[in-house]
């Protein structure tokens, strides 16, 4: 099937050339760090996870929010998603994929990830997170091939690939909540010591990816005929409500537990995301305009797609998804993980400025993803029109 990615009109190459731009823009910028060292980045001893371990966490959130797809569709029998679910299992793949760049730009040397497999450490999340990372991956590669080969023959899928479909659905919840058991599990830092971060982490993956699959959707609509139908964008829309709203109430909940209890570690973390800290005469301040950004982003995404005329048009529509999903990276990828390391267990604020080499290769890496995410995509859609035709 992989020919039918080979095969598109001027504006179909146009995407991917620019996309390849990139990626080897950022190809020659990972050569630099590579060469050099973490050095070129804006990290340090007192922010040691910066652009890319935030893009990580965001994006293994964007790979669970899947499951979203799957579970009504094979569990409950939910039939009108039953055109976009492939799509949700090959966003997995590019998100997981991105997973793993990120994670391998972020080591300075790719030769170290070698270490959890040489020296296993059961005790350690990191050991969990990599199983579970790449069992995800290879479960949504397995079986959204296996399906989409079937549905091309026109015959039903083979009744064993139904078993790696119900093992990946707590494979897509273990990869957030391990994710999120890393931050948690750290009692230095009093902002991530937190019983709901998984929960959070949670809510939050089911509304940026499904926000991400209405918005390609309607892409795809517009510019390759495929409809995955108002009833499955409907359905997808109202998940995409509830868990903006489950997670603005966890936001909310961190912000009890820190003014209300009076936690000085919980409290002055929310004080430099959202007002900026005081400290030696300095206001440090640099990621209040992404928070606030997020509220307006969030608030607004909610007000579109809850408002039945903005909802049923599908600009609005896609305007709101969008921005459900930047304000969710915003949150957590920007929020949550920077703002972590702000003040440090002894007191001191270290603000963290990414580099430009930095940025260049973390767009490469959105770049790669969204090229892998496009040859996956063309293909399903081109089997889709292969049937109907």
């Amino acid at each position: 099937m992989f020919e039918k990615a080979l095969k598109g009109n001027n504006y179909y190459w146009i995407w991917l050339a620019f996309l390849g731009t990139f990626m080897a823009i950022g190809a020659i910028c990972y050569l630099r760090q590579y060469m050099y060292g973490l050095g070129l980045t804006g990290m340090s001893r007192s922010v040691s996870w910066g652009l890319y371990i935030s893009n990580f966490t965001f994006l293994v959130g964007v790979a669970a929010g899947g499951v979203m797809l799957v579970l009504p569709y094979y569990v409950h029998n939910y039939k009108a998603f039953g055109r976009i679910t492939i799509l949700g299992e090959f966003l997995a793949i590019a998100a997981l994929t991105m997973c793993l760049m990120f994670i391998i730009a972020d080591l300075g040397q790719p030769t170290r990830a070698l270490n959890v497999l040489l020296h296993p450490t059961p005790n350690s999340m990191l050991f969990w997170d990599m199983i579970v990372l790449n069992g995800y991956l290879f479960l949504n590669i397995l079986c959204g091939w296996v399906i989409l080969t079937a549905e091309r023959k026109q015959v039903k899928p083979p009744k064993w690939i139904y078993i790696f479909v119900y093992i990946s659905i707590p494979f897509a919840i273990s990869i957030h909540t391990v994710t999120a058991m890393l931050y948690c599990g750290l009692p230095g830092r009093h902002f991530w010591l937190s019983a709901i971060i998984a929960p959070r982490f949670l809510a939050s993956a089911f509304a940026a990816g499904p926000a991400l699959i209405v918005l390609v959707s309607l892409i795809l609509k517009r510019v390759a005929n495929f409809d995955a139908g108002k009833e499955a964008i409907d359905k997808m829309v109202t998940i995409i409500l509830y868990a903006a709203l489950i997670n603005a109430f966890f936001v909310m909940l961190e912000f009890f537990v820190g003014f209300y209890s009076n936690i000085p570690g919980h409290m002055h973390t929310l004080q430099y995301l959202f007002a900026g800290l005081e400290h030696g005469g300095h206001v440090y301040n640099n990621l209040v305009p992404f928070m606030w950004g997020f509220v307006v982003l969030c608030l607004a995404g909610f007000v579109l797609l809850a408002v039945p005329y903005t909802r049923r048009n599908d600009l609005w529509l896609a305007i709101g998804c969008a921005a459900i999903f930047i304000g969710l990276w915003l949150d957590k990828g920007i929020g949550f993980v920077l703002g972590g390391f702000v003040p440090t267990p002894l007191e001191e604020i270290v603000e963290y400025y990414p580099t430009l080499n930095e940025i260049m290769i973390t767009i490469a890496v959105w770049c790669t993803g969204f090229f892998i995410l496009t040859i996956l995509y063309k293909i399903a859609v081109s089997v889709e029109h292969e049937i109907e035709a």
